[in-house]
């Protein structure tokens, strides 16, 4: 008896607290809430690419010449300018050509001298008809070989003073070393690199897009360029476009010009944004651009969620995958509609099933 008077007393508090939670639950004060609409590129969708910066400017510096590298004033990092000594080649072998090509334009000069003397004479004899023709067509064949023969060796000698200039090589633009590929005492030869030099004001940003979305490309395009190492957003003027996918794995490279390269550097890895205007047809691939504040997120182990609103004003917490960051925003590739609204702040804990208010 004393038993049944228990269970009865238990289950009429457990009822009492049951009806109080559910009272307290129907009278709890709605959290205020902030609620965003994802914009998703009100004109349509976007496209994504990553990919680096790199210099709009820059060249292999090399020589003609085989010879050893006697001096190599240059290092990574540093700034140059246009026409400034950077490497000089070994030029032992051109001196010792030169010296041949001196010799053998003074015989030649020597040979053209006594022929052109002989040539006038001949041709005063002639005039006095004390020389035959024959004679004298001898002494001008022989005048015009001389001739012939001292422009060979003077133009053997414009050919080793232009070999001598290869022996000094100079900045053909002005920038920073970004590369060195010998060193002093090294053996270059000719077309092997020697130096890069970049001029870091005019930067592009380079990245490779998929054949569904390269036909939407245009050249001319803005788009915006997110730094991923500080998430800064810069924009950019799609300048290049390749029509051929041979060889970047069957992807196009879009080169970018970067608006304001200033204490950027080249190799800087970033995310472009490529905005397309919705044209109203379906089988375009491209995905929609849903992308919403970092701070709307909610961290839970490895899974990544975001509130939204409910039809009848309570938070439900729905998980999404995100993709690319953009500055202080990040994409959203699954788990939200382009026009679901979320809750981007709260007055209060959310929790599922929270009663909210805007």
């Amino acid at each position: 008896m004393k038993i049944l008077v228990y269970s009865v007393l238990l289950l009429g508090l457990s009822m009492s607290c049951s009806a109080d939670e559910k009272d307290a639950t129907l009278t709890q004060k709605p959290i205020q809430v902030t609620v965003n609409q994802p914009e998703s590129n009100s004109e349509g969708a976007f496209a994504t690419a990553s990919g680096k910066l790199v210099s709009k400017n820059s060249v292999n510096v090399s020589t003609r010449m085989m010879g050893y590298i006697t001096g190599l004033r240059a290092e990574v990092g540093q700034n140059v300018s246009a026409g400034q000594l950077l490497v000089s080649i070994n030029s032992t072998d051109i001196q010792a050509k030169g010296g041949q090509a001196n010799a053998q334009i003074s015989q030649a000069q020597a040979n053209f001298n006594i022929a052109k003397k002989d040539y006038d004479r001949f041709s005063n004899l002639y005039k006095s008809q004390s020389a035959s023709q024959k004679e004298l067509d001898d002494m001008r064949a022989r005048y015009e070989m001389a001739k012939a023969g001292l422009d060979a060796a003077q133009a053997m000698k414009s050919e080793v003073n232009a070999q001598y200039r290869y022996t000094n090589v100079t900045a053909p633009i002005s920038g920073v070393i970004t590369a060195k590929y010998a060193e002093q005492g090294d053996m270059a030869s000719p077309g092997m690199p020697i130096l890069t030099i970049e001029s870091p004001s005019a930067l592009q940003a380079q990245v490779l897009v998929s054949e569904q979305n390269i036909i939407l490309v245009q050249q001319g395009m803005p788009v915006k360029i997110t730094l991923k190492s500080t998430n800064q957003v810069l924009t950019g003027t799609v300048a290049e476009i390749s029509k051929s996918s041979a060889n970047t794995g069957g992807q196009y490279m879009v080169k970018i010009n970067v608006s304001d390269s200033k204490n950027l550097l080249s190799g800087m890895f970033v995310n472009v944004q490529f905005p397309f205007k919705n044209t109203g047809k379906s089988n375009q691939d491209f995905q929609e651009g849903v992308v919403i504040p970092k701070s709307a997120l909610v961290e839970n182990g490895q899974l990544t969620g975001v509130y939204t609103v409910s039809s009848s004003n309570t938070a439900i917490l729905r998980w999404v995958k995100v993709g690319k960051n953009f500055g202080d925003q990040v994409e959203i590739l699954s788990g939200l509609n382009a026009k679901e609204p979320y809750i981007v702040s709260a007055q209060g804990k959310l929790y599922n099933g929270a009663k909210v208010t805007k």
